[in-house]
Order: structure tokens, then C-alpha cells, then sequence
């Protein structure tokens, strides 16, 4: 049980308001929960914190987030997906991490998370060349033991290449097409085991802030029986589903050619588009996609800055808000943003979009950023008042010194929130009623130790993955001529710039 704290002379984020908080007031934090908002409270025994007028707010949600290349921020240069994937996440041996190696990525992200304001995190996580119980174990103990609110998935392929992208069969030549035929050496039944292992040892462990999640990593990349089961266990214990589904144009070309349908579509015929799952990206949907989602309920997790350093396209987030599809904000992976900060997805979220018609009622007001990145990623947690400062919500709080830089002159707090503030302000971090982070450095853990050593192990590591680079070079002609053969079909839409601006 932690202590109480009472939050005095604060201002709380009140979105429905016309400045965007309310006036200055105190709040009362016990067992984890907002229990009390108002004047003068009174709590004896309780650590009180003085507010001196600044923003109280629910902390940040990074709802898609691989923590397993925490350490490879800026490793490559901008890359289509499936080529990207080549370098980011080959199954090679020498890629095996131990279980130290695991536990200190995950905490390199846990500490940018929580020095910026960042309070839960949804990690779709893959392991390479497979996963294991002692490293699903070490990213869970991070997640605990930084004090963050954490969701944790198992992101793993159960078929080969050749089965989940297209065209790779006509164009990859012997051997490489034998190679890219064969499928992960753990199956069905040795994943659904290490679901049993992360449900059965972390869900609600840390005093109900670790969590757990099931992932397909995406329909096209596994069994119809692999993605039932998962299901299953979904709806038996409550879980959200992570699932990427059309990312790129090569998706919908694969969805087109091998089942006549979008990915989207495919997913809600096998009757597993439901309101625990988290659409992840949802880029080159159409209408009939897009309103599959609404009527499931799914939630859509969006992720700007990946999709541009990708070029994967714009998501088209107006016709989601249309049709009340929640939408929640990710990061995605430090490799793909090379940054976890969820400050630049947020501005990034409030600017893309602007290119997507012609009428700026219709571009992304910064109040709906700013709900997709609490509220919206409370939502696709299933974490009732997660992202919320109701009573009775988790006390996962930040609060932002209005004095500084970012808010001077204070002109519109939730526009300046989004396009101005990039995670400098955040004065503490506060997750389940506990500080954890306060003037810029995580308190829950020895933080100048862990990067110390994280410092040195990934410094050694690096030959490790250039020689894992050069291994996976002989493929890249054919994913070249895979993914130019793609961008040829016309399917029907674009989430794109039309035409060369070069």
C-alpha cells in the first residue's frame, strides 16, 4: 500500500473546458487511485506535494511499442517496411540476448518513458531468434521494477517468409527460396506455452501495473488456428490483441492476391475483429474497412512518425473520427522513431494530417491529440479510467511546469501541449500513486548505473548486428524487386503524395 499524497495548488487538464484546465485546486491520491479533487483537502499522514499553480495530467500513453530494439536507435536509414524488417529483426544465433541484455533494453526504454511523462506502455515484444521464458521474465521484471505501467505481448510469426509476403516464391532463387520457406522453429503449441508462462507468472503482477496482452503480430503472419487461439485467450482472461494490419501497400497488394480481400476483412471472416483488439497502423484501409473496425469496436493504434520514417503513408484519421473509432498514439520502436517520446508523436499526430484534404476543419484539433494519447490509450489497455482523471482512476499523473519555456506567454494550453512541449516541462512523473521520476531523472531504479552498464554491454554487442547487416545483405535485391513489384498494382487508393516531388 502506498502513502497518500496530496497534490496542492494544481491545475488539472480539463480538455472540455475553454482554457484547457480548470483553476488551481488540490488532489488526493490513496491506494494507488484518485480518491478526492478540491479546496482545501485535508489528509493527515499524507506526502504532500506543492503544485505552485502547474498542470496536473494524466501521464502519456505509448499504446504500440517494441522494446526490443531499444538499443538500436538510429542503426538504419529510412526504409520501406519489409525491407526495413530485414535488418531490424533477423532470426539469426548470433543475435540471442541473455536475459541481462533483455532486461537492460527494456529498461533503457522504461527510463526515456518516465523522465518524459510516459506512464504505461503497450510492448508488442519480439524476441530473436525466439523467445524464451527467462527473457520474457527479464522484460517484465523491467517493466516492474521501473515502476511503469506496462502491458507485454509476445510478437512471433508462426510461418515462413514465402507464406507471409508475396511474390517472394517466383523471385527468390535456390537456395534462398528454401531458406525463406522454412518456418520458426517454435510452433502453436510452444507459443500458446509461453503465453501460459507470461499470463500464469505477470498478469497483474507489480500490484496489478504489469500486464498482459496477446499479439499475432499480423493475420497474414500466422495459422487461422494460431489466431483463434489467441483469441481465446484474449476473451478468457481479458486481454488486449495487438495486430498490425495494412501498414504498407505491399499488405493490401498480399491481402488482394492471396484471399481477394483486405487483411481487415480476412480478420472479421475468421470472426476475430472484436473490441479487445488494437488495429496497429490501419493505413491503407478503405470505407468498408474502416467500418468494419467501428461496428467491432476495435481501437486503431496510430503511429505517425514510424509511418513517415517508413514511408509507409498517412493514416487517414479524420474518417476514423468519423465513424468513432477510437484512436490511440504509439511510438512503435526506438528504430523507427529513434526517439521514445511520445511528445514528437503527438505534434507529428497533430501536423500530418493537415495534408489530407483541403478543408482545415477537418485536420486534427490538438484536443483530439491529446485524447488519443491518455484517454485513447486507456481505451485500447482495457484499463477502466487509465488516461483519465476521474475518481476512482489509477493515479498515473504528470505534472508540467507551466513557468517554462514551452508555455510562455500561455496562450492555448492544449495547442501548446501538442506543437510546443517536447517532454522538458514534465517536473514528476507519478505512476499508481507512486513518484518515479522528478526533475528529469527516474528515482524507482539507480539510473546512472543502468545506463552505465547498458552504456558498455551495447557498445560490445555492436559488431554483432553490423555482421548480422551483412548476413541478410544477399536478400535485399529480392525484397527490392518484391516490394517494386507491389508499388505497381493499383489498388484502388493511395495514402501517399501522388506523384515524384523530388
Amino acid at each position: 500500500m502506498t502513502t497518500p499524497v496530496l497534490f496542492r495548488n494544481v491545475r488539472l487538464l480539463d480538455l472540455a473546458a475553454a482554457e484547457g484546465m480548470t483553476s488551481p485546486c488540490d488532489l488526493l491520491i490513496e491506494n494507488g487511485a484518485i480518491c478526492a479533487i478540491g479546496d482545501g483537502l485535508a489528509a493527515p499522514g499524507a506526502q504532500g506535494i506543492d503544485g505552485r499553480g502547474d498542470l496536473l495530467m494524466p501521464g502519456l500513453i505509448n499504446a504500440h511499442f517494441h522494446s526490443s530494439v531499444n538499443h538500436m536507435k538510429g542503426r538504419l536509414p529510412g526504409l520501406p517496411l519489409e525491407i526495413f524488417m530485414l535488418y531490424e529483426s533477423p532470426a539469426l544465433e548470433s543475435l540471442r540476448a541473455t536475459p541481462r541484455e533483455v532486461y537492460l533494453r527494456t529498461m533503457l526504454g522504461c527510463i526515456e518513458m518516465l523522465r518524459g511523462g510516459t506512464t504505461s506502455v503497450q510492448d508488442d515484444c519480439f524476441l530473436v531468434p525466439e523467445p524464451a521464458p527467462e527473457l520474457i521474465d527479464a522484460v517484465c521484471q523491467a517493466y516492474a521494477d521501473s515502476g511503469i505501467r506496462a502491458t507485454v505481448a509476445l510478437d512471433e510469426p508462426e510461418l515462413s517468409e514465402l507464406e507471409k509476403l508475396p511474390f517472394l516464391a517466383t523471385l527468390a532463387p535456390e537456395p534462398q527460396r528454401t531458406a525463406l520457406g522454412r518456418r520458426p522453429r517454435l510452433g502453436r503449441a510452444d507459443l500458446l506455452a509461453l503465453y501460459d508462462h507470461l499470463i500464469g507468472r505477470w498478469h497483474g503482477a507489480a500490484e496489478g501495473r504489469i500486464g498482459a496482452a496477446v499479439s499475432c503480430s499480423a493475420p497474414q503472419r500466422v495459422t487461422p488456428e494460431y489466431f483463434a487461439a489467441l483469441d481465446d485467450l484474449s476473451r478468457r482472461h481479458g486481454l488486449p490483441f495487438y495486430a498490425h494490419m495494412l501498414e504498407t501497400k505491399l499488405q493490401r497488394v498480399l491481402g488482394q492476391d492471396r484471399w481477394g480481400k483486405s487483411l481487415v476483412r480476412y480478420t472479421h471472416d475468421l470472426g476475430l475483429l472484436s473490441d479487445r483488439m488494437n488495429v496497429i497502423h490501419a493505413i491503407w484501409v478503405d470505407g468498408e474497412d474502416l467500418d468494419l473496425i467501428a461496428v467491432a469496436g476495435a481501437s486503431v493504434a496510430h503511429n505517425p512518425i514510424s509511418n513517415l520514417r517508413l514511408g509507409s503513408g498517412v493514416m487517414p484519421f479524420r474518417a476514423m473520427r468519423d465513424r468513432g473509432i477510437t484512436i490511440c498514439l504509439g511510438v512503435d520502436e526506438a528504430i523507427a522513431d529513434d526517439a521514445v517520446n511520445l511528445w514528437s508523436v503527438m505534434k507529428t499526430a497533430g501536423m500530418i494530417h493537415n495534408l489530407s484534404g483541403a478543408d482545415p476543419d477537418r485536420w486534427p484539433s490538438a484536443r483530439e491529440v491529446l485524447t488519443a494519447a491518455t484517454t485513447g490509450g486507456g481505451r485500447a489497455m482495457l484499463r477502466p479510467g487509465l488516461g483519465t482523471l476521474e475518481l476512482g482512476a489509477p493515479a498515473d499523473l504528470i505534472l508540467i511546469d507551466l513557468s517554462s519555456l514551452a508555455f510562455l506567454p500561455l496562450n492555448d494550453l492544449p495547442r501548446q501541449l501538442v506543437h510546443v512541449e517536447n517532454g522538458s516541462s514534465v517536473r514528476l512523473t507519478m505512476v499508481a500513486g507512486r513518484v518515479v521520476a522528478e526533475a528529469g531523472r527516474v528515482t524507482s531504479v539507480d539510473e546512472a548505473a543502468l545506463l552505465a552498464e547498458a552504456r558498455e554491454l551495447f557498445a560490445a554487442r555492436a559488431p554483432m548486428l553490423a555482421e548480422a547487416a551483412a548476413a541478410m545483405a544477399p536478400l535485399l535485391p529480392i525484397y527490392r524487386a518484391m516490394y517494386d513489384r507491389a508499388t505497381a498494382v493499383d489498388v484502388g487508393l493511395t495514402r501517399k503524395l501522388p506523384g515524384d516531388l523530388s
